[in-house]
Order: structure tokens, then C-alpha cells, then sequence
């Protein structure tokens, strides 16, 4: 377990905040409203949707639920909450994801083979560890105990995202095309005229400070905060639609292999891609599989639901290519964290005005999921958080209609394999400009 010690400089080396731990109350507060807000996601949901495993990158339903709860108990009861008593001897086995130094785990890709616990006795677990967490936050806890907590909370966050996304997964394999029903009927309603064209946004290049360094709560690999020296770019002010990505198709694009990185190539011929994951083509017009169950495409949204391989090709189709993440964080962080994030009633990508730099789809970007100069992992179990993952994996930007709004600031990094298309994941397109050429970084 993480000790007092340790914890504290998990703080330090995080970022080098120095801000005081938020209040007790605060915190209670705030934990509420993000358990509330996971019991809220699952509750559409029959036991028979949470228990399934539709791919072995997607976990049930009431794993993530429980999971959640294992990680207040492992990382903040059983170490803070004086004679705290684990609720099951065998969860710990059952709900570990990939922490190593907590002990064994059951292997991922089952995960849906398992039928007991059930949805009941999930929610059981998750009361018991919600009236312990009471106790210890009612009881008051220091910084070190608050850090933990604060984590776990935006790491259920990331949850309730996955969630959603492998959820959509998993509905979208019945071919009776099921509405997830937390979403609102698509009645008509007034939304923004969108963009109807890509206008450039322009960065000089020159130094640039990347990352965070600021006072609150950043992940480790957010940290530290550095300069880099960027060449000048362009980049687009909106994501790119589905209009657009019809026209990629139409050209062929998914069976023109000089638009392809060579494993990208092997993907799309192993799993013959035609499309976007969750696209169907119905005679001559095209449709969707959305949490409101199938609808006709909307060329004006944001395309969703392709890998990097796809973006890179697109990109390439087009004449440009993909951001890096130092530019989109360049231009994405002078401008306000506002756009379409996580709404129960409508997680789906919609229509997007023109300056969008947040919301609706996470895009990718052109850097490996590589540490920072100087990175250090958190001391202690958590720091089995991130940085294990730095290899083969891509980074992603700017949340999705999935994320939830107090979870994305402009240094978060997200990452995912280049192959992977069940996350919200869309494109954003950029371009060099003339000028001093410099070192493009990451």
C-alpha cells in the first residue's frame, strides 16, 4: 500500500503543485455526485447487458462498477480507514485490472464468463464501500489520503466513459440494433448552424510550454511541464465530418494501399474495413448505429469510432496530415475546455460550430504515447497508472461526447492502440506553413 510518505510526494512529482488538499466536505461532496453519476450510466442497462464481453478490449457493465469500488478500497480504505474489513476476500482477484504490486488477477478477455457476482450484489459492494468512504471523509484525512481519493475520482471518470463506449459495443452486436435508453428521443430541436468549411487556424511555431505545471489534480503523465520548439502549422478548427469521410470512400480510400501505413494496410485487409466502425451502407445512402439505436448519417457531424491507422490515411488522402499533440495543445489551450462532453440523455457526436477544440470526439494526433522529459510514475501502486503503458499506443486530445466535462483540461493525454475504433475517437487535420523549420517535438 502507498504510504504517507510516499503519497505526499506523489503531489510533488505529479506536477509540482503546492495547493492545500480540497476540504473534507468538498471531496464527500464531490464523491457522491461522481458514484451517483456511474449508477445513473448502468441503470438502462438489464443484468444480462452488463454481464456481456462483446471483445476482449471491452469489459462488462458491472465490472466497471465494481472496479471502481475495488480501487477506493485497495488504495484508500484498506490503508486509511482504521479496521476497515475488505467486503470479499476473492474481489480483490476478480476486480484487479492491471496493478501488479495489488496481486493477481483473472485474466481480461474473460471477464465475461463470469456470471456470479451479480448485478445485486455489484450494487451491495458498491453500498459498502460508499458508507466506509462516509466514515473516512466524515472522519477527516490528510493530504496524502485526499490525493488517493481525488484520483480515484477521475479514475472512475474514465470509467464511466469506457463504459459507455463498451456498451455501444456491446449493444451494437445485436442485430435488433437496441436503444441504450438513457437517450433522449431525436425529436427536433434548435442546435448551432455548423461549420460547412475547414478554416485554418495558424501557430508561428518558435518555444512553446507543453504540459502541466499548474495547481489542482493532473494525471503523472500530464507532467512536467517543459518547452518545446514547434515549427509553424496550421490547424483545422473543427473535426472532420462524416460529409467528408464519404468522399474519402467514394474516392476509394479504404482500398488504395499508398494511403496507408503498411500495418494499417494489414488491418484494414485482415478485418476488411470499408468504413467507420458502426456504418452500415443501405442502397445508396448510409447509416449508423448510435446509443439511440440506428439512424440515417448526418454528413454534418464529426466523423467517430476510427483508429489512427484510418486518420493517417485520411489525412494523407488529403493533401495534409495529422497534429501533432504539442500543436493542438499550442493552439487547444488558449482557448476555453467548452464543448459537447458527457450528457446522459445524448452521448453522440453532434454538428460542431466552427473554433471547436473540445468535445464530441477525441482526436488523434500524430505522437506516440511517450513520456515527458524528466516524467516520473507516482511512487507507491498508482504509479502503475500510466507510464507502463508507454509503447505502442498512440495519443488522443480534446474529450468526447462521452467524457465528462470536469475530467478534460488542455494537457490530458489520452492514449489508445493505433487499431483501436470503439472509442469516441474522430480527425482534426493540420499543415505546415512556411518558416523557420526549427525541431518539431512529439
Amino acid at each position: 500500500m502507498t504510504s504517507t510518505s510516499t503519497t505526499e510526494r506523489v503531489r510533488v512529482e505529479a506536477g509540482g503543485r503546492s495547493s492545500a488538499a480540497p476540504s473534507c466536505d468538498a471531496l464527500a461532496e464531490r464523491y457522491a455526485a461522481v458514484r451517483q453519476l456511474t449508477e445513473q450510466l448502468a441503470a438502462p442497462l438489464s443484468a444480462e447487458d452488463q454481464t456481456v464481453q462483446s471483445m476482449p478490449d471491452v469489459s462488462p457493465t458491472k465490472w466497471h462498477r465494481a472496479h471502481v469500488s475495488w480501487f477506493f478500497e485497495t488504495f484508500v480504505l484498506t490503508p486509511y480507514l482504521s479496521g476497515y474489513t475488505e467486503y470479499h476476500p476473492g474481489f480483490g482477484y476478480l476486480f484487479n485490472s492491471y496493478y501488479e504490486a495489488a496481486g493477481a488477477r483473472y485474466p481480461r478477455p474473460a471477464r465475461g464468463l463470469v456470471s456470479r457476482p451479480g448485478v445485486q450484489e455489484i450494487a451491495r459492494y458498491r453500498t459498502h464501500v460508499d458508507e466506509h468512504m462516509r466514515a473516512l471523509l466524515g472522519q477527516g484525512i490528510g493530504e496524502p489520503a485526499a490525493f488517493l481519493v481525488e484520483l480515484g475520482l477521475h479514475h472512475e471518470e474514465q470509467h464511466q466513459e469506457l463504459l459507455l463506449m463498451d456498451i455501444k459495443h456491446v449493444l451494437s452486436a445485436s442485430p435488433l440494433d437496441p436503444v441504450y435508453s438513457n437517450v433522449s428521443p431525436a425529436a427536433p430541436r434548435t442546435r448551432p448552424a455548423p461549420a460547412k468549411s475547414t478554416r485554418w487556424v495558424g501557430h508561428p511555431g518558435g518555444e512553446t510550454a507543453i504540459g502541466y505545471g499548474g495547481a489542482g489534480f493532473a494525471f503523472d503523465n500530464e507532467a512536467p511541464r517543459h518547452v518545446v520548439r514547434l515549427a509553424p502549422f496550421e490547424i483545422a478548427d473543427r473535426a472532420v465530418t462524416c460529409g467528408e469521410w464519404l468522399a474519402f470512400i467514394d474516392d476509394g480510400g479504404y482500398r488504395r494501399p499508398e494511403l496507408w501505413l503498411s500495418d494499417g494496410w494489414a488491418v484494414v485487409n485482415e478485418q476488411r474495413w470499408t468504413s467507420p466502425l458502426y456504418w452500415r451502407e443501405e442502397g445508396t445512402d448510409w447509416s449508423v448505429y448510435t446509443l439511440a439505436g440506428r439512424k440515417p448519417l448526418d454528413p454534418d457531424e464529426p466523423v467517430c469510432h476510427v483508429s489512427l491507422y484510418e486518420a493517417d490515411a485520411y489525412a494523407r488522402w488529403a493533401g495534409v496530415r495529422l497534429p501533432t499533440e504539442c500543436e493542438w495543445e499550442a493552439v487547444a489551450a488558449e482557448r476555453p475546455v467548452a464543448g459537447r462532453f458527457l450528457d446522459p440523455g445524448r452521448p453522440h457526436p453532434e454538428p460542431q460550430q466552427a473554433d471547436t477544440f473540445y468535445g464530441d470526439v477525441w482526436v488523434w494526433t500524430a505522437s506516440a504515447y511517450l513520456p515527458y522529459p524528466g516524467f516520473h510514475p507516482w511512487p507507491g501502486g498508482v504509479g502503475e497508472y500510466n507510464g507502463k503503458f508507454m509503447v505502442n499506443q498512440h495519443v488522443l486530445r480534446g474529450g468526447s461526447c462521452a467524457t465528462p466535462l470536469g475530467h478534460v483540461r488542455p494537457t490530458y493525454r489520452n492514449f489508445f492502440p493505433p487499431g483501436a475504433r470503439w472509442p469516441f475517437t474522430g480527425v482534426r487535420l493540420a499543415r505546415d506553413v512556411e518558416g523557420d523549420p526549427g525541431c518539431n517535438v512529439n
